[in-house]
């Protein structure tokens, strides 16, 4: 015996069997028959239930005996999708036009289970007949079931398009559909159209075919994703809810919900929107209700007094499922293959296979008429001669000799000498050679009918659009769905997801930041602040919740932060780091904040680099991005990799003030900050500061709000100095000398503080300690002194940082 055993690689094995597998569920499980847009098990559960006469005309049955019938004989798998696809069939929110009637449970809009198949009962609806009409007439393949014991058709006859009208829905190997229900009126419309005008293009159809018509109804936006699924096969369109806003009493509105998109649960939809108001992601609702009862579907969104009612709606339609992307995907089986397909494409495929059903049919008939012609016309020949027709039979001695009597003597055909002899003796009673007659007459007619069909394609494709043309006027409905030509661009306005409160709001110079209530803020001590030791807060003060922050970083970076979207925390806890969702780097600091009501406020920002360099760049360039809580934005691009930004100040579009600058190398500049050019957010600016070998800039203010500087000194020294000592020069100079230059062990600058009259300056050393020191203790100097010492940088540590602390005389009191 030959050796059979076959050496096969394992991907070989694989992509074999897999592409058996793949090609049997796209064909024979998940995808729908463009002809008549039914899966298997569906043309299966329709086809059992035709042949065990449950129909509409007739009572309900058990649904678990339709599901057995169908198990037993022609789909070999479990009950449970037997009987979920039968459910799915009756649902008339799932389907426009439901192809079985159930009576009991039979699932729900909110998700429930339909009750089990034992307690449910049903039949055929009266539009399943158009499917099945004629399936006996040879109109379609049969093959053998499962088991060989009985035939299934491969397809029905469908006498109306129903993928387009249902739609379908399924996943298969590598392939998905998403075909969405249409009316029945519109697409009958435009298939009369195609029958009348075969080159009718996308446009012509679409006169009649206006988009989908979802059972739910709803609101249909993008007449462009409807004209680029319909030519392609592939689209987006957006479906919300229809929504009304009424007034109740006491100034009090409610949104009523009275219909919802496609295929969304309605008990998911209620919990997402109650869940949003006690969660308060958004303000202003009091109460949701279900309301729905037998009557129709209605969900009731009760609202607080005065607050912004469509506002509320917007956030729900972008949050909610009240408005949802569908997305066609336009596949089906089409000459037993899966092609993606367009309107025309799908509506040609079906009058093809009408016409085919067409063709068939008529043969069939014209083939029974055929032969109860032949029969009639043996019998009018037999009346004209009974008597010896009668003698004939009497003298033979069986039936088969009677036939062959009749043939021989009469020349009757074998099939009306069959038609002779087996007549009942009581039939020559009443049979009557007018009636006869009047059949044949009756014959020929409907036999030249049906050869006109066959021979004339014109009379056919009559034919059809007569039977369409009837079913669009037994079957019709109105229109569910309103389409609109643009999808609304939904913009949430941030007062209507925020209550608008006042909250303590706090960031450190390392980069801590939190929000806290008041009354969290009142119940410690304000220095109380969570905060570690060697950080302070650059900015703490109370906010509004709907106001903004901007937040400038060392590495010239600039941070945004809605005053609601920061991590609302007890005043005493640290905070969150920004490190958890942007991201710092090791050595990068808070060197400034800013608050703003609105983000569309005319003004600058004025950075400055110790690297000598200066730029405007107004609020309008600094919009936040959409990924703003993971990514800076960039305020000033650093040309030197140990460079830092230094200060940064808020300024009017149209600013007066000037810039006093200084080195460390103790070189002072004053200039007009118009000088300075408005520039972009992603550059360096200009020229600050004509710097020497080695020499940085410390830092610049602007002297607007300030007239007296504070310097400090590497060696522990601390000099007051009035601006004025510096007179206005311009821009990229070198500058005036600030400090007396010494021989031995020169002083150099490594702090630059504005001095005010409640003004606190903390010293923070590498040592980690802290020296405080009142800038107001100390008397103005000219630009030749060098100061006072006030702190030792041997014992204490070198300075590492300061914080500059504006107290107001009213409120010095608290802050100590």
């Amino acid at each position: 015996m030959a050796n059979q055993i076959q050496e096969l690689t394992l991907e070989e094995v694989m992509g074999d069997r897999f592409g058996r597998y793949s090609k049997y569920i796209i064909q024979e499980r998940a995808l729908p028959d463009v002809r008549d847009g039914l899966k298997p098990v569906q043309r299966r559960i329709l086809f059992a239930m035709n042949q065990d006469g449950n129909t509409y005309d007739k009572g309900f049955r058990k649904s678990a005996k339709s599901v057995g019938n169908v198990m037993g004989n022609y789909h070999p798998h479990g009950d449970s999708s037997i009987y979920e696809a039968m459910v799915r069939l009756s649902q008339n929110w799932k389907l426009r036009a439901p192809l079985i009637e159930m009576h009991g449970n039979n699932g729900s809009m909110d998700g429930d289970p339909p009750a089990a198949m034992r307690y449910t009962e049903a039949r055929l609806s009266k539009i399943s007949k158009e499917l099945l009409q004629d399936i006996d007439k040879e109109t379609v393949d049969m093959v053998l079931n499962f088991d060989d014991t009985a035939q299934e058709p491969t397809v029905l006859p469908a006498a109306f398009p129903n993928l387009l009208v249902n739609g379908a829905t399924g996943i298969s190997a590598g392939y998905a559909t998403e075909i969405p229900p249409h009316n029945l009126n519109e697409v009958i419309a435009a298939l009369r159209e195609l029958i009348k005008r075969p080159d009718a293009d996308l446009a012509d159809l679409m006169r009649f075919v206006k988009g989908p018509d979802f059972p739910t109804g709803g609101i249909i936006q993008g007449l462009d994703g409807i004209k680029k699924a319909y030519e392609t096969g592939r689209g987006k369109i957006v479906v919300r809810a229809k929504t009304q806003i009424a007034d109740m009493r006491g100034g009090k509105q409610q949104i009523i919900v009275s219909e919802l998109p496609y295929e969304v649960n309605k008990a998911n939809l209620v919990k997402k929107i109650d869940e949003l108001r006690v969660n308060k992601k958004v303000d202003g609702i009091a109460e949701v209700r279900d309301e729905s009862d037998r009557f129709g579907l209605s969900i009731v969104i009760e609202l607080k007094k005065n607050v912004d009612a469509p506002g509320i709606l917007t956030y729900l339609f972008k949050n909610t499922d009240l408005q949802i992307a569908y997305n066609f995907n336009m596949v089906a089986i089409a000459d037993m293959q899966p092609k993606q397909l367009g309107l025309k494409p799908m509506l040609e495929a079906y009058l093809e296979h009408r016409r085919d059903v067409i063709t068939r049919r008529t043969q069939f008939d014209l083939k029974k008429a055929l032969a109860r012609q032949h029969i009639v016309e043996g019998l009018i020949k037999m009346l004209s001669i009974l008597d010896q027709v009668i003698e004939t039979i009497r003298g033979s001695q069986d039936k088969a000799d009677a036939k062959r009597n009749l043939v021989e003597k009469f020349d009757f055909s074998t099939e009306q000498a069959e038609a002779i002899v087996s007549l009942q003796l009581y039939r020559l009673t009443n049979t009557d050679i007018t009636a006869l007659e009047k059949e044949a007459a009756e014959l020929a007619a409907k036999i030249a009918e049906y050869q006109l069909i066959l021979g004339d394609t014109k009379e056919r494709d009559r034919v059809i659009e007569t039977e369409l043309k009837q079913i669009a006027k037994t079957y019709a409905s109105d229109r569910l769905s309103q389409i609109e030509a643009e999808i609304e661009t939904l913009e949430v306005d941030t007062a209507v997801t925020v209550t608008d409160e006042q909250v303590m709001v706090l960031v450190s110079r390392s980069g801590y930041v939190k929000r806290s209530s008041l009354r969290s803020y009142q119940a410690v001590a304000p220095d109380d602040n969570g905060l570690k030791a060697n950080d302070f807060a650059v900015f703490s003060g109370e906010l509004g919740t709907l106001q903004h922050l901007y937040i400038v970083t060392s590495a010239g970076h600039m941070i945004y932060r809605p005053v609601h979207e920061i991590s609302d925390e007890r005043w005493k806890d640290s905070g969150e780091h920004l490190s958890q969702t942007v991201g710092l780097g090791a050595d990068e600091y808070i060197v400034a904040v800013f608050t703003f009501d609105d983000l569309a406020a005319s003004g600058n920002f004025v950075l400055g680099s110790s690297d000598g360099y200066i730029k405007q760049t107004a609020l309008a360039d600094l919009q936040p991005q959409r990924n703003y809580k993971s990514k800076p934005m960039v305020a000033m691009k650093l040309k030197n990799a140990d460079a830092i930004v230094t200060n940064a100040y808020f300024v009017d579009a149209v600013s007066d003030q000037n810039v006093v600058a200084v080195t460390n190398q103790a070189y002072g500049l004053r200039f007009a900050l118009e000088e300075v050019s408005i520039v972009g957010a992603r550059t360096t600016g200009v020229k600050l500061v004509d710097l020497k070998q080695d020499d940085y800039v410390v830092g610049f203010i602007l002297d607007d709000a300030v007239d007296t500087i504070g310097l400090l000194t590497q060696r522990g020294a601390f000099k007051r100095m009035h601006v004025s000592e510096l007179s206005v020069m311009t821009r990229a100079r070198r500058g005036l000398m600030v400090l007396r230059e010494l021989k031995s062990h020169p002083h150099r600058i490594v702090a630059l503080t504005p001095v005010t009259d409640n003004g606190l300056i903390t010293i923070f050393t590498d040592q980690d300690q802290q020296i405080e020191l009142d800038p107001n203790a100390y008397p103005n100097g000219d630009r030749y002194s060098n100061g006072s010492f006030v702190f030792d940088p041997e014992t204490q540590g070198n300075l590492a940082y300061v914080e500059v602390q504006d107290v107001p005389e009213e409120t010095a009191d608290h802050q100590d």
